[in-house]
C-alpha cells in the first residue's frame, strides 16, 4: 500500500482548523449526511413553518415584542399567500397552546360545519371540488381568537407581511407552480380562480413574481376595519371584533353568499354568522412518563395518536434497530388497529358522542394489543365493540378517500409560551374555486375521508355537521414542564407521521432535526380506513434498505417503495436536556425554522 505523502499528513495541533483541515475543506467532508438541515437555536423565540417567508413573518412579530400567538397569526396569513394550496383564512384547523407562566394547555378548534342547505345525496365529485364542496370558513375566526386571548399586537401589524406579498408579489416556489399546473382543469373552471392562478390564460412560472390582488384587498379591508374601530374609541378587543364581523357578517361574508348563490353552492350568510371557533379540552395520554397532549374531536388524529402510543407501550421499541422489520412491523400494526377503532367512532360530538375516554385508555390498549402478532401482519380489522355500539351497516356510497393537504406551525416566545397550529384547506386548493372577489379558497371538507362513505356512520356528510380533520398540533410535557411542540400536514398520514416522530425522540433519543428527517412509513387503505377488510399497502420511504422491505414482505405486508422524503412534513421545537430550545423543519416540503 502506498504511504501518504508528507504534505497530506494530519497537521500539528496548532494548525488544525485551517487549510486542508478547515471545517469546510473538501478533505473533511462527511462520507454520509445524517441530516439536510441544522437545528435552529432561539433563546428568545423560534418559528418553524411551511415556508421561509412565513417563518420570517412570524419572527418579525416576535422581534417587535409580539407573542407566539401574534407570530402564529402572521405566519398563517403569509402561508395563505405563499402556500395557497394548503391553507388559508377560509380554511379550517386546530391550535394547541401552552402558557409559559401557568403551564396550562388549551386547544382551539376552528373548523366550520357543512352548510345547512347541503343535500346529502350529492355526488362524490360535487363534494370534492366546486361551490358545493365548500365548508363554512373557520380559520379567520381562529386567528382572531388566538390574537384576542394570547396576543398583543394589532391585527393590522399581523397582516402586514401577507398584504405586502399578496399585493407586490413573491417568487413562486417551483412545487407550488407544479401544483397549479396539476390542478389546471379544475382551477380554470371559474373566472375568479383563473384570473389569479392563470393570468393571461397561462400558469405562473416557477420563481416568477406571483400576486393575489383580491386577497391583498380582503386582508387590507380586515386591517382597516380594526383600525377604524380603534380610532372610534374601541379597545383592542373591540378592534379585533370589528375585523371578525367584517369577515363573518360584513362584506366578505356577503360576497361569499352572493357567489355561492350565483354558482349553485350551499354556503349562505347565515352559515357564516352562526359560526364560532371553540376553546375545547385537549385529549392526552402518558407515554414512557411524558404527557402527550393532542387535539380533540373534531380532529380524529389526537385520539389516533394516543391509542397508537398506548398500544406500542407494551413493546420495547427502543431496543430494536429503527430499520428492523420487527420494529417497522409493530409500528404498522399499532397504526392499523388505531385507525380501525378511531374511524369507526370518531364524528362531530354534536351529532354522536364518541367513546373518547375508552379509546385513549391504557386498559383499552391492553385489550386491543392482543390482536398484534409480532411475526405476522393481520388484515385490516373492524373497530372494537365498545359499550352498546352496533356494527355499522355497510351501505357504501362508492369512491375512495380523497387526500388532504395541510400545513403546520410550531412557535415559542421569550415568555416560554408555545403554540402549535395545523391548518388546512382539505384537498389541494380546497374546493378549487375562489369565492367571488375575496381571493380566498374554502376548505372542501365534505369530501370522502373527512366524511364517511356509509350513510349510517355518524360522520356521513350532513348539513350543519362538522366534518373531521386530521389536524393535530401536539405539545409534550415532562413533569409539567414544556418538552416539545410539533405537528405535520399529510391527511391520512398525519397521525402516523407524528407517532413515528415521537418514537424517534422518546424511545430513540434523537435530537429534533434527526428525528424529523429519519425515514418513515405510512399505511394506505383501499377503499379507505372506514372499511373493515380494506386492502392495506405499507408505503416505505426508499431510504429503508432492501432487507427491511424483504423482511416486511415475509411477514405478509404489501410493501410499496415511495420517494426518499415523501411522507409528512414535521415542524417541531424540542427542549434539550440542557433546557435550551431547538427547532427543526422538514426537508420533505418547503419548511423552514428560524430563531433569534
Amino acid at each position: 500500500m502506498a504511504t501518504r505523502p508528507a504534505s497530506a499528513q494530519v497537521p500539528a495541533v496548532g494548525e488544525a482548523g485551517v487549510g486542508r483541515q478547515a471545517p469546510d475543506a473538501p478533505a473533511t467532508g462527511a462520507s454520509t449526511v445524517a441530516q439536510h438541515r441544522v437545528e435552529v437555536a432561539g433563546p428568545n423565540g423560534l418559528v418553524a413553518a411551511g415556508h421561509p417567508l412565513a417563518s420570517m413573518a412570524g419572527l418579525r412579530m416576535l422581534m417587535q415584542g409580539g407573542t407566539a400567538a401574534d407570530a402564529a397569526v402572521a405566519v398563517m396569513a403569509v402561508l395563505n399567500v405563499v402556500e395557497p394550496w394548503a391553507s388559508g383564512a377560509a380554511g379550517n384547523g386546530f391550535a394547541t397552546c401552552f402558557e409559559g407562566k401557568t403551564g396550562k394547555i388549551t386547544a382551539l378548534a376552528f373548523a366550520g360545519a357543512a352548510p345547512r342547505l347541503l343535500e346529502d345525496t350529492a355526488s362524490a365529485a360535487d363534494l370534492t371540488a366546486g361551490p358545493k364542496a365548500v365548508v363554512t370558513p373557520g380559520a379567520f375566526g381562529g386567528w382572531i381568537e388566538l390574537a384576542r386571548r394570547y396576543g398583543k399586537l394589532p391585527l393590522s401589524v399581523l397582516l402586514e407581511p401577507a398584504i405586502g406579498y399578496a399585493r407586490d408579489g413573491h417568487p413562486l416556489d417551483p412545487s407550488i407552480a407544479q401544483s397549479i399546473v396539476r390542478q389546471q382543469a379544475r382551477l380554470t373552471q371559474y373566472p375568479t380562480t383563473a384570473a389569479i392562478y392563470f393570468p393571461g390564460g397561462n400558469p405562473p412560472a416557477a420563481r416568477a413574481m406571483f400576486k393575489n390582488l383580491p386577497l391583498a384587498r380582503s386582508f387590507q379591508a380586515l386591517a382597516d376595519a380594526e383600525t377604524a374601530a380603534i380610532k372610534g374609541g374601541a379597545s383592542r378587543d373591540g378592534g379585533l371584533t370589528a375585523a371578525y364581523d367584517h369577515f363573518y357578517s360584513g362584506p366578505i361574508a356577503r360576497e361569499m353568499d352572493r357567489f355561492s348563490r350565483a354558482n349553485g353552492g350551499w354556503l349562505r350568510l347565515d352559515d357564516m354568522r352562526s359560526y364560532k371557533p371553540k376553546w375545547v379540552e385537549p385529549v392526552s395520554t402518558n407515554y414512557r412518563g411524558l404527557d402527550v397532549i393532542c387535539s380533540p374531536l373534531t380532529s380524529r388524529t389526537g385520539i389516533e395518536t394516543c391509542e397508537q402510543l398506548n398500544l406500542l407501550e407494551g413493546f420495547d421499541i427502543g431496543a430494536m434497530p429503527a430499520d428492523s422489520p420487527r420494529a417497522l412491523h409493530l409500528i404498522a400494526e399499532c397504526i392499523k388497529i388505531a385507525k380501525a377503532d378511531v374511524y369507526r367512532y370518531a364524528a362531530d360530538p354534536a351529532s354522536a358522542p364518541a367513546p373518547v375516554s375508552t379509546l385513549i385508555s391504557k386498559e383499552f390498549a391492553n385489550q386491543r394489543r392482543r390482536l398484534i402478532n409480532p411475526a405476522r401482519t393481520i388484515p385490516f380489522p373492524a373497530g372494537a365493540d365498545i359499550g352498546n355500539a352496533r356494527s355499522p351497516v355497510l351501505s357504501f356510497r362508492g369512491g375512495r378517500s380523497v387526500p388532504g393537504d395541510t400545513t403546520n406551525i410550531s412557535i415559542t416566545d421569550s415568555d416560554g409560551n408555545a403554540i402549535g397550529v395545523t391548518t388546512t384547506l382539505g384537498g389541494g386548493f380546497g374546493a378549487n374555486v375562489i369565492m367571488g372577489d375575496t381571493g380566498l379558497f374554502c376548505n372542501n371538507g365534505l369530501r370522502e375521508g373527512s366524511t364517511a362513505p356509509y350513510r349510517e356512520h355518524p360522520n356521513f356528510v350532513k348539513g350543519g355537521r362538522v366534518p373531521l380533520l386530521g389536524n393535530c398540533p401536539t405539545i409534550v410535557l415532562d413533569k409539567g414542564q414544556f418538552k416539545m411542540v410539533f405537528g405535520t400536514p399529510g391527511g391520512e398520514t398525519i397521525g402516523q407521521t407524528q407517532f413515528q416522530y415521537l418514537v424517534n425522540v422518546i424511545d430513540r433519543g434523537l435530537p429534533v432535526q434527526a428525528a424529523i428527517e429519519a425515514p418513515r412509513l405510512a399505511l394506505d387503505a383501499d377503499p379507505g380506513f372506514y372499511t373493515p377488510g380494506a386492502a392495506i399497502t405499507l408505503q416505505l420511504e426508499s431510504r429503508f434498505s432492501a432487507d427491511s422491505s424483504a423482511g416486511l414482505r415475509a411477514m405478509g405486508h404489501n410493501v410499496r417503495s415511495v420517494g426518499p422524503y415523501a411522507i409528512g412534513s414535521i415542524q417541531a421545537i424540542l427542549q434539550s436536556q440542557h433546557g435550551t430550545r431547538l427547532a427543526g423543519s422538514d426537508p420533505r416540503r418547503m419548511g423552514y425554522a428560524v430563531g433569534y
